[in-house]
């Protein structure tokens, strides 16, 4: 898998990648989740990217980091954030994300000031968006993903609060004829 990743149009450099992120700097960082932090690069072309840097010390991180390029290169949607590439080369393994100015929705729902931005109309739309992202993974798609992490910080929004789900480490792919029913844990509690 990483040699196939390397020889892809996914491949990016690592150092690029440091560099497009200031050293990985404190002011560019956007987030941090469970399996990695998150931060803002600007390539040497001048393109704005969300770079995740992936934390070592869990046990499936491989999996995780294999397992969200593999099925995000593979699935295209308006509401689904885009996977750019990634970065196998380096000392630590990182995800090469489109970059979104609103950041994620949680940073408005549960801001008394910036809560003013989402106003019925536009939460309807930030709402209905995020349904077409999940039923198109779940119906539409050529390869049938179940994201199992739906949440308020991992719907980001565009620069007119258009919604794109993010974070895959968890997601799941089925087969035709499996159920995405399931009682095993995953995800937030």
């Amino acid at each position: 898998m990483i040699r196939a990743i390397a020889a892809s149009q996914l491949s990016f450099k690592y150092q690029e990648l440091r560099a497009a992120t200031d050293e990985f700097s404190q002011t560019n960082k956007l987030g941090q989740g469970g399996y990695g932090s998150v931060y803002r690069g600007v390539l040497a072309d001048g393109r704005e990217v969300a770079v995740k840097r992936l934390f070592f010390n869990t046990r499936q991180w491989a999996e995780q980091f294999f397992n969200e390029v593999k099925l995000v290169s593979q699935v295209q949607h308006k509401n689904l954030v885009k996977l750019l590439g990634c970065s196998v080369e380096g000392p630590e393994s990182l995800l090469v994300y489109e970059y979104l100015c609103n950041t994620s929705l949680d940073h408005y729902l549960f801001d008394a000031f910036k809560k003013n931005a989402l106003d019925w109309e536009r939460r309807f739309e930030i709402v209905l968006g995020t349904a077409e992202g999940l039923s198109y993974l779940h119906s539409a798609s050529e390869v049938r993903i179940i994201h199992r992490d739906i949440k308020a910080s991992n719907v980001l929004l565009d620069d007119r609060f258009r919604p794109k789900i993010a974070d895959f480490g968890l997601a799941r792919n089925f087969m035709d004829d499996q159920s995405h029913l399931s009682t095993g844990l995953a995800g937030t509690l």
